[in-house]
């Protein structure tokens, strides 16, 4: 069992579960009866996608995220694949594009419009060809955009670049082939150079993807893996599944060591899997049990005991799979933070339950929200494949601000206003070019003028864009998109303008230093 410390100072230890009232449910909704050991749901801050029942062929549903209550038994599915569909998931940077992947061995990416569904979507914008036998797992890579992992009953994972302009794309830019059994999950690191995987054969691989090959792998025998997840940058793996006498467990890995487990726990005797999610912000990991309607949750701590039990969430309702929601779409003014959607089938209902921190102040908790991974993509495509990593871009929870990430880094320094400077909302600390010395009234000018870039190079113009790179990324197409970009801008001009404001008094500083020297100079 995991040591638990009379007295540990934690701002989560009182952190409560609460279920939403009736109104706020998804209600009459036909869940699937599939037995695949998956979460069978999809969330992000604008839909909630479920895997739901269909007569020939697979389908799931999606379901506008404040669209409550009663779903009408009419409403219109996605329905294109040939076999019970088995995972979904929600492309991290488009809230309007979800991959799904089916019995029929294949993986279809769809495009949702921002409307209210009318008919059938039976359409995909991408179709997947490459397994030859069911597809029970799919991944989006966490920095890159537009590149999925799949992974089927061919004991192979696939990485498939969907930044083309085909349809069908048949070609994987790269197969893992390192499986002897089916792959049972799949998770990256924070940069998504690292992928580990738990097998069937009850081995937990450390794989580094884009080269195919197995860095560490973990063979130990009184533990049988079923789900595996890395815990952020804590250079850790979490993993669960079952001991030698069936009993439901929970282990703790170091990424570099994975001979034997830093600890290993023992939880009940139930049959049903553990989910476990993870959130990196907080440093909280949530075990969801499969088939009974608890939730367990823990603290985890770059020392031991590294584990520390906080609480548990009960409900007599059990759980067939789980949803969770990106922070960017918690309730920052309710002290949430963590959601999820629960489904049970014995109801047809799909359950909203919020992880609340108890706060008397209903103003913004910055300490409990510190900044987290946003909605734009930190490198293409390309740029992945061809070894470059790099850390999500970052963005701030609190409401009416934009994103606060560095900015792009260029080849050639900016001799006016360097990138780094901007990222780290420091003022001018270098020494000032010579030309801006003998012109401050250029500079007082331009400080009145609205738009402070015109009083920069044309060169420099093109390179002052906040969170990603102009020459890169496509205009927005979407109202979201729009608004994201706005609030971008807004934040980048005030930060522009406090840039400028601080040149003009180091200006008059220099200044009144240059005649203090001529003076000196003149006494003598």
């Amino acid at each position: 069992m995991s040591w638990h410390p009379q007295y540990r100072s934690s701002k989560f230890r009182h952190v409560y579960g609460k279920a939403a009232s009736k109104e706020k449910c998804y209600d009459c909704v036909p869940i699937t009866r599939n037995v695949h050991d998956n979460h069978f749901c999809a969330v992000n801050p604008h839909f909630i996608a479920v895997v739901t029942e269909c007569a020939g062929g697979g389908a799931f549903l999606v379901i506008p995220i404040h669209q409550t209550g009663k779903l009408d038994p009419h409403y219109p599915k996605i329905c294109g694949h040939k076999g019970n569909v088995l995972d979904i998931k929600w492309n991290p940077f488009n809230d309007f594009v979800i991959a799904s992947c089916s019995e029929d061995a294949t993986v279809k990416i769809w495009d949702i419009p921002k409307h209210l569904l009318t008919r059938n979507i039976t359409t995909p914008k991408k179709e997947l060809l490459g397994h030859v036998r069911r597809v029970g797992l799919i991944e989006w890579h966490p920095t890159a955009n537009n590149i999925l992992f799949s992974s089927g009953y061919d004991y192979k994972i696939m990485i498939w670049n969907l930044d083309t302009k085909e349809v069908v794309i048949s070609n994987p830019v790269k197969i893992l082939d390192a499986h002897k059994d089916v792959v049972l999950s799949m998770s990256f690191n924070t940069d998504g150079s690292l992928l580990a995987t738990a097998c069937r054969d009850r081995k937990i691989r450390l794989i580094d993807p884009r080269a195919g090959t197995v860095i560490q792998e973990a063979s130990y025998k009184s533990h049988r893996v079923n789900k595996v997840l890395f815990l952020g940058n804590m250079k850790k793996l979490f993993s669960t599944g079952t001991s030698r006498w069936n009993n439901r467990q929970i282990a703790l890995w170091d990424q570099n060591d994975l001979s034997v487990p830093l600890l290993e726990e023992d939880l009940d005797g139930s049959s049903g899997l553990l989910f476990p999610f993870y959130d990196s912000d907080t440093h909280m990991l949530y075990v969801v049990g499969k088939g009974d309607g608890n939730i367990r949750y823990y603290e985890i701590s770059p020392e031991k005991p590294y584990l520390n039990y906080l609480m548990e969430y009960r409900s007599h309702l059990p759980q067939k799979g789980v949803g969770m929601m990106p922070k960017r779409g918690l309730e920052v003014s309710a002290c949430e933070i963590f959601r999820f959607y629960k489904l049970i089938p014995t109801k047809s209902l799909i359950e909203p339950i919020s992880m609340i921190v108890p706060r008397r102040s209903e103003s913004y908790q910055e300490d409990i929200y510190p900044l987290t991974t946003g909605a734009q993509p930190a490198l293409t495509a390309q740029e992945w494949l061809k070894g470059v990593n790099k850390g999500p871009l970052l963005v701030s929870l609190r409401p009416g601000s934009g994103a606060v990430n560095s900015l792009p880094q260029f080849l050639e320094p900016e001799p006016l206003m360097p990138s780094k400077d901007l990222s780290q909302h420091q003022g001018w600390g270098g020494r000032m070019p010579l030309e801006d010395m003998q012109k401050p009234s250029e500079t007082e000018d331009s400080r009145k003028q609205p738009k402070v870039e015109e009083s920069l190079p044309k060169n420099e113009q093109m390179c002052l864009s906040n969170v990603f790179d102009i020459f890169e990324c496509p205009p927005p197409k979407t109202e979201n998109e729009l608004l994201q970009m706005f609030y971008r801008q807004q934040e980048e001009i005030r930060r522009l303008r406090e840039l400028v404001n601080q040149r003009d008094v180091q200006i008059k500083q220099l200044q009144l230093e240059l005649k203090n020297l001529w003076r000196d100079t003149g006494s003598y």
